[in-house]
């Protein structure tokens, strides 16, 4: 009868020796190092050509579960140990309980694996000299099962394409369930990231000397020289001496042959993992490798609303600034006249509220195999099925002292860049009860090894705006717990180490809180004056504050032309106004909106009190600065085109930018350069200058 040693146990037994009695920890530690001798001695024994007989696998099959019963409960002493039973301080206890826990799971892990393969007895077939098949009534019927399994598959070959990609799960793993895998084939090529990584070239055969649980394995080369190889870049060698791998072999399922000293026939059925290398290359899977590599932890996932963003402009801002027309597309729902005040009608909004972006905390750090280009926060609204608002994205700063720290709206001399301006408007007249403001802080970078560019989820957070009566949420600071996984994934944390570290203390909870990562915003309370001014932006919208003065006049000028000067409202004709038919491309180019801020800021000082309060006289001084300012470089060849996170895209367009400003002060105007041979411009389109209010209004807000 096997006896469950308990923590108590270990503090007793210690107690009673007459000598410095050992630690639990300790003894737990000792007792895990005895184990893992006799789990490398039983994976030896499997190894062994002599393990394939139905004896030696049925004791080595009894040998791995006593062993495997004896790790759980080794495991279950440890995680039963506290510091209060340690008879002496231990330094660094919690951080050396964990690492004897990682120890014990993986021995854990590889007598499951090693318990799956020695229990397959149905590969095993005893053949007698006339060729007539002998097997135990059990055999025969699991070999029965596997032959209409194979039939099956036979058959309906072509329809299980989707069941294909399920069992690749299962091939990315049969590397490490086969223990008896010595060889393996490289399926691409791969160059060393840091020292002690082995550089090859795809199809080498590599010689795999330890498999390691973190993915990274030790493999020697046909030359001899030694290494760490990521397993996703191998394939299973199991072909037979002197036998060439076949275009169907490689697609289809491979059955090895072998035969022992005794004539004995062991079928050995291997699947192939060129399915598995093909998904490997994927977006989903790049994740799996990079979490695999340790790279990332294991709670980011592709950036959801990055992917939303790349499917088409409606979740653009250029896409919610155009006027929504009515469900009868007769009139414009957003945009009404009001002759009383002579100027757009403003519109309550059931949300309309101003969102500062403080910081975000204790963010995990990449490995060192990618470099981020980018660390930013997108935001948008959203009632946990769709999103209702267009992806509004602020990028962070940070310092190298303190990386895992986030920051907006850092103090820059001049204007501060729209890009980075922490503070946001958002209104919506949705009246879901369950709308809130989701938060997905993300990373753009590059893979060193591949060149690869891609953008990653580092965790999401979701503010409710309104409590289950109906009431608007408080005005003050909130700190919101970071979630790992999408926005559609329940209970996934960004980084799981953190928790596994925590003890059951209340005062280490308290700690392991601290680590968690967090972001921290701030719902602010409106003044009069700035609900004024929210009240004339369209009903749903989230932008910068810091350019909310440009589309005020931005929507002046649309009413002027759409419901004022217009002719008759039954005309759907092209309207001539490049300010109406240009201005939506700058929500997407921020550098060329600040560049439109910077123009208007210089323009506005020089103007008189008594100016600055006559509204057209304010429009016609900013359609002539939106002409000498941005719709030149809008046309201009020289501006390069914009690309997210490209250092060297933005810098030069900054310094076309920069360069034009400064010339255009000079010269008192743009005209110079549009008349200069020097200045290329790209060739005329009749959309530079018409626009077409029916194509681009919204006819239906944006879901998911």
């Amino acid at each position: 009868m096997t006896t469950i040693l308990s923590a108590q146990a270990f503090v007793s037994l210690a107690t009673m020796s007459g000598r410095r009695g050992r630690s639990p920890l300790q003894g737990a530690q000792r007792r895990g190092r005895e184990l893992r001798q006799q789990v490398d001695a039983l994976l030896a024994d499997s190894k062994e050509r002599g393990a394939l007989d139905p004896a030696k696998r049925k004791y080595l099959f009894q040998r791995c579960m006593e062993l495997k019963k004896s790790v759980d409960e080794n495991t279950s002493v440890l995680q039963n140990l506290k510091k209060t039973d340690e008879p002496a301080p231990v330094g660094n206890y919690n951080q050396r309980k964990e690492e004897e826990e990682k120890q014990l799971l993986k021995l854990s892990q590889q007598l499951q694996k090693l318990a799956a393969v020695l229990s397959q007895d149905n590969v095993t077939k005893s053949y007698t000299v006339d060729g007539k098949c002998q097997n135990s009534p059990q055999t025969e019927q699991e070999n029965e099962e596997e032959e209409e399994d194979e039939e099956s598959s036979g058959e309906e070959d072509a329809e299980e394409e989707d069941d294909d990609n399920d069992e690749e799960e299962d091939d990315d793993d049969e590397l490490e369930d086969q223990p008896t895998i010595k060889e393996c084939i490289t399926v691409g090529d791969f160059v060393a990231q840091q020292e002690g990584d082995l550089t090859f070239k795809k199809g080498e055969v590599l010689l795999i000397l330890d498999k390691k649980p973190d993915g990274w394995w030790m493999a020697k080369n046909s030359k001899g020289e030694r290494g760490l190889v990521p397993k996703t870049y191998l394939m299973a060698c199991n072909k037979g001496v002197g036998q060439e791998p076949s275009e169907e072999e490689s697609e289809e399922d491979i059955e090895v042959v072998d035969e022992t000293a005794d004539k004995t026939e062991i079928k050995k059925r291997t699947d192939s993992h060129w399915s598995a290398v093909r998904k490997a290359i994927t977006e989903n899977n790049t994740i799996d490798v990079l979490a695999t590599m340790g790279a990332v932890p294991a709670g980011f996932r592709p950036s959801t609303l990055s992917q939303l963003l790349e499917e088409g402009n409606q979740f653009q801002a250029s896409y919610f600034i155009q006027p929504e027309l009515t469900p009868s597309q007769l009139a414009f729902k957003d945009l009404v006249w009001s002759p009383e005040k002579d100027t757009i009608q403003p519109r309550l909004t059931r949300v309309s509220l101003i969102l500062t972006l403080w910081s975000c905390k204790m963010i995990p750090l990449p490995g060192v195999s990618i470099q981020v280009l980018s660390r930013h926060v997108r935001l948008c609204l959203f009632d946990s099925n769709r999103v209702l608002s267009n992806i509004h994205t602020v990028r962070a700063t940070w310092q190298p002292k303190n990386p895992k720290t986030w920051t907006f709206s850092p103090r820059v001399t001049g204007i501060l860049p729209s890009l980075l301006d922490g503070d946001c408007f958002i209104r919506s007249n949705s009246s879901s009860p369950d709308i809130g403001i989701l938060f997905e802080l993300g990373i753009t970078y590059i893979r060193n090894s591949t060149g690869e560019r891609g953008e990653l989820s580092c965790g999401w957070a979701f503010l409710k705006l309104f409590d289950s009566s109906g009431i608007p949420v408080s005005s003050k600071t909130y700190e919101l717990l970071l979630n790992g996984g999408t926005p559609y994934e329940r209970g996934v944390e960004v980084d799981p180490s953190i928790s596994r570290r925590a003890s059951s203390s209340v005062f280490h909870q308290m700690i392991t809180l601290k680590k968690q990562p967090q972001l921290l915003v701030k719902l602010r309370s409106l003044s009069t004056r700035s609900k004024g001014i929210l009240n004339l932006l369209p009903e749903t919208l989230i932008g910068s504050m810091c350019y909310i003065h440009l589309l005020i006049f931005y929507r002046q000028i649309l009413s002027d032309v759409l419901l004022k000067d217009r002719i008759s409202m039954q005309s759907a004709d092209l309207i001539s106004n490049p300010i109406l038919a240009t201005f939506p491309k700058l929500m997407e180019q921020p550098d060329l909106m600040d560049a439109l801020r910077s123009a208007w800021a210089e323009k506005e000082s020089t103007l008189k009190r008594s100016e600055k309060r006559d509204r057209e006289f304010l429009k016609s001084v900013f359609f002539l600065v939106y002409h000498d300012c941005v719709f030149p470089l809008l046309q201009s060849t020289f501006l390069p085109e914009h690309k997210w996170a490209d250092e060297e895209s933005e810098a030069s367009r900054w310094k076309v930018i920069a360069d034009f400003l400064k010339r255009n002060q000079e010269k008192d105007s743009a005209l110079y350069s549009l008349l200069s041979s020097e200045s290329v411009h790209k060739a005329f389109d009749i959309s530079e200058i018409a626009y077409d209010f029916l194509g681009q209004a919204r006819k239906s807000s944006a879901s998911v």
